[in-house]
């Protein structure tokens, strides 16, 4: 859930992710405890989803955890595979400040370059299915 209000700003944005404060955690949505809902509710704030927020449709929020999920996994995977981002970025024929975007999921990176990615290091499309389905 996500609070906000006219008077507060409970936005804000860290490099091309915006999030809002108190209630996402690593990119997912967490339940305010009632007694902060009715705190929050008495001053004029009203509770919902990220989503909700943003405005965006049901499509464009798929999308956008689509893009966390992979980029989380290209993550999880290099770090199984005790690389740095500096080796990842060899083997990818990329840079390391590139690495760094693709797991930020930044808003500059395609799903296609986070998929060839995740499969130039090693990622089965077992393992990108289990990934898809974490989205659903």
């Amino acid at each position: 859930m996500a609070a906000w209000g006219d008077s507060h700003s409970a936005v804000h944005t860290v490099g091309a992710v915006t999030q809002l404060r108190l209630t996402i955690s690593n990119g997912r949505t967490t339940d305010m405890r009632t007694t902060k809902k009715s705190q929050v509710a008495h001053r004029g704030w009203r509770t919902g989803t990220v989503q909700d927020f943003l405005g965006l449709t049901d499509e464009e929020a798929a999308y956008v955890e689509l893009r966390h999920q992979l980029a989380k996994s290209l993550r999880e995977l290099r770090i199984r595979l005790n690389l740095t981002q500096i080796d990842a970025a060899k083997r990818l024929k990329s840079s390391q400040s590139r690495v760094a975007k693709m797991e930020a999921a930044d808003a500059t990176v395609s799903l296609d370059l986070l998929l060839r990615a995740l499969l130039t290091l090693g990622a089965s499309p077992e393992m990108l299915a289990r990934t898809m389905r974490r989205c659903a």
